[in-house]
């Protein structure tokens, strides 16, 4: 009996670190760093001509138990939506929140918008 108990306890463990090492797994980021993502830069940090590759807007419902800030959210997801279209930087960010109209789930609305360019 007290063999069963050990062997059983032993599967329990095991697991219970299998779910914890796929659990995190699942919450690592793949894309690297984000060293490689473009800056947000202000008007007056572009001092270098430039051509617009196009206007960036994303907007994404974001439940109230999982929200990150805003601002974090958006200027991550500005860089990586410009590096996608292969821009050097992101001007004039605008990013935003507020209560989505879900009726059941508390959630916010992100919304966060800008201009890709790159230098010439």
């Amino acid at each position: 009996m007290k063999n069963l108990i050990y062997i059983v306890t032993i599967k329990i463990l095991l697991f219970f670190s299998m779910l914890i090492c796929i659990s995190s797994c699942t919450t690592l980021s793949h894309k690297g760093n984000g060293n490689n993502l473009p800056p947000i830069l202000a008007q007056d940090e572009v001092i270098r001509p430039y051509t617009t590759l196009g206007r960036i807007k994303l907007s994404v419902d974001i439940y109230v138990a999982q929200s990150p800030e805003a601002e974090v959210w958006g200027e991550r997801a500005l860089r990586e939506e410009g590096a996608r279209m292969g821009a050097d930087a992101i001007i004039f960010p605008e990013i935003s929140s507020r209560p989505a109209p879900h009726l059941v789930i508390p959630a916010n609305e992100y919304r966060a918008t800008g201009v890709a360019i790159r230098f010439k």
